[in-house]
């Protein structure tokens, strides 16, 4: 039988931010598991300050959602896709590194990667609607403040740009504060014991 690891709250305010080498943004690395380079998940926050193509991942499924500013508009084979913090998360192939254009102004936005076969899905939040879907591995992550809802009574208050990790099998619900602040379920096909770093 496997055991669900704790719920683990991570806040973007208590991770330092990484300089792109382009100086086109910052990262904040919210959480990669395995710990270290071989991570097979990882997810992280981008404020993107320049137009410039995104870093390339090969073998990586990659979802891309906009929280905050104007949105970007993202090329793929000559096609422009336009994306703003009120668009469907957006999954694609981590090695076609799209071209990425500002649309009015900087943004931050969310990124979960999947590598060595896993899949996953990020998906917007239902305001107080359960979510159900039995990913072995769940999340949801707030980029406003929020409350989490789970079974048996069990609520989780979260500030801005908070991943809440580990929610374990079982319908749960996430209320938003402000409702124009983008909310989101996160699900992965990895099982692990641990709780991930």
């Amino acid at each position: 039988m496997m055991v669900t690891p704790p719920l683990t709250q991570i806040r973007a305010a208590d991770r330092a931010p990484q300089a792109w080498r382009n100086g086109g943004g910052r990262t904040r690395e919210l959480l990669a598991w395995p710990a270290g380079p071989n991570w097979r998940l990882r997810i992280s926050l981008a404020d993107i300050d320049a137009d410039g193509p995104f870093s390339v991942f090969p073998g990586v499924q990659r979802w891309f959602a906009v929280l905050e500013g104007g949105g970007v508009a993202l090329t793929f084979a000559g096609a422009e896709q336009r994306l703003t913090p009120q668009s469907a998360p957006l999954c694609f192939d981590g090695a076609d590194a799209p071209g990425c254009r500002l649309v009015d102004g900087p943004t931050r936005d969310l990124n979960l990667m999947l590598r060595g076969g896993a899949r996953g899905c990020v998906q917007p939040a239902v305001d107080g609607l359960p979510w159900s879907d039995a990913w072995p591995w769940r999340a949801c992550f707030a980029s406003g403040a929020a409350c989490w809802h789970g079974e048996a009574g069990v609520s989780v208050q979260l500030a801005a740009n908070t991943l809440l990790c580990n929610l374990g099998p079982g319908p749960c619900r996430l209320v938003a504060s402000d409702p124009a602040a983008p909310v989101f379920w996160i699900g992965a096909d990895v099982e692990t014991r641990e709780t991930p770093a």
